[in-house]
């Protein structure tokens, strides 16, 4: 008889932002009226800047004449997507990776989610946490883990991510053989320094462990000071993948465009401990798997690194930017304690002692805001929220002033029943 993969039965129940929309939904539906603003899931509003719009009408154009139309094209993405990410992202900040190292793909998530298929199940996992979902979800539907017992699954090594430790990760007091690091973070929005990543470096070295590094958020770094890829670290190219995604960076969540890099000299061991290509194996899996992104995205992702589309691109950062200041400073005015919002367009915002769903269902139904109650990010998460910078300047501006109001509310009320006002963080 066909039988099913036991290991889906551990997942909890659905994935974090179904339930999300779920009860934004249920809300709507019982109140009609209502102006839901949504600063919840990280999905870009603004509209594709005209030179990307471009870059697709050009691939589109070239698809309706027979001279220049594209059948299949290679699986790992064109040579013109990829010599350009190499300069403009690596080469030009001093970071030595070649335009053949690049595996152009339709997104960071499904990366991110699909390059555990790599490894041995019985490897040692070391998860951040809080943590983007996906990366422990898939771990777990591979069998990696244990039963979920206390918000945690046995097996997973959880690297605790709290306000006593900058919100970042330490280095596991145990050896590990898979790491996963996302910086800018999602969802706490916290980043590392070159000196902190140079750390993990040189941990993964001395273990022979390996770091998969999500960089989807690096266009938002303005401190310069800060790394915009694992690579301008030395030794990481023996020791790390990254991924991207032109989601955030250009505003492509409905367009689909991202690239992994995997350096040649980037091994890992079978199981006679002999040195195996990691780039080999993940070309094997991505041209088996995956039918490349199809020739008017990537041209439009290429258009992205135009003197125009850079320009464009960074306009439209720095507007979700200048909408995380405005909910930095409305945050700060309540007296709540917070971490992001300047290099990542996510604020992680500690509620006091309040359980990061009961704060979630104060502000839809007070303020008809919809945040991501921190508990679906682990379980270091559970008194907090985040907030994305991803709407209208209008909209967040109006969801702060909903928001002033419906903490005042909850004050007073709290006030008058002779508990302690918990909402401001000390």
């Amino acid at each position: 008889m066909i039988r099913a993969n036991d290991n889906y039965s551990k997942l909890q129940a659905s994935y974090l932002f179904s339930d999300i929309a779920k009860k934004v939904n249920d809300y709507q539906l019982k109140n009609p009226e209502a102006h839901i603003i949504r600063l919840g899931i990280g999905d870009v509003t603004r509209a594709l800047a005209p030179e990307v719009i471009k870059g697709f009408h050009d691939g589109v154009n070239e698809m309706a004449n027979d001279a220049t139309f594209r059948g299949y094209g290679p699986e790992q993405g064109y040579a013109f997507l990829r010599e350009t990410i190499a300069k403009n992202d690596f080469q030009d900040r001093g970071a030595d990776i070649l335009p053949d190292e690049i595996f152009v793909s339709d997104g960071a998530k499904c990366d991110t989610g699909n390059f555990q298929e790599l490894f041995a199940k019985d490897i040692k996992v070391a998860i951040p946490d809080p943590v983007y979902p996906a990366y422990l979800d898939t771990n777990v539907m591979a069998g990696r883990t244990g039963e979920f017992e206390k918000g945690r699954y046995s097996g997973i090594i959880y690297m605790d991510c709290l306000k006593e430790n900058n919100f970042l990760p330490k280095l596991p007091e145990e050896q590990v053989d898979l790491i996963y690091l996302c910086f800018p973070n999602n969802p706490t929005g916290s980043t590392a320094t070159k000196e902190e990543l140079t750390l993990w470096v040189e941990y993964a070295k001395k273990n022979q462990a390996l770091i998969l590094f999500d960089a989807a958020y690096e266009a938002f770094i303005r401190d310069e000071a800060l790394p915009r890829t694992i690579y301008e670290i030395e030794g990481a190219r023996e020791v790390a993948v990254e991924f991207r995604s032109f989601s955030k960076t250009a505003g492509f969540t409905g367009t689909r465009c991202g690239f992994t890099v995997v350096p040649k000299n980037c091994m890992i061991f079978n199981s006679k401990g002999e040195k195996t290509s990691l780039h080999a194996m993940w070309n094997r899996r991505h041209t088996t798997k995956f039918n490349g992104v199809s020739y008017p995205v990537q041209k439009a992702a290429q258009a992205v690194y135009s003197q125009e589309g850079k320009a464009q691109v960074q306009e439209q950062i720095s507007y979700y930017l200048n909408n995380a200041d405005i909910i930095r400073k409305t945050i700060e005015t309540l007296g709540l304690d917070y971490v992001g919002g300047k290099n990542s367009p996510y604020i992680w915002i500690d509620g006091s002692g309040m359980d990061s769903w009961k704060f979630f269902d104060l502000l839809l139904t007070k303020a008809s805001v919809v945040c991501t109650p921190g508990a679906g990010f682990g379980r270091c998460g559970n008194n907090y929220i985040r907030l994305s910078a991803f709407n209208s300047l209008d909209n967040v501006t109006l969801a702060m002033e909903r928001l002033k109001k419906a903490l005042a509310l909850k004050s007073r009320v709290t006030n008058r029943s002779g508990l302690t006002n918990r909402s401001h963080v000390k």
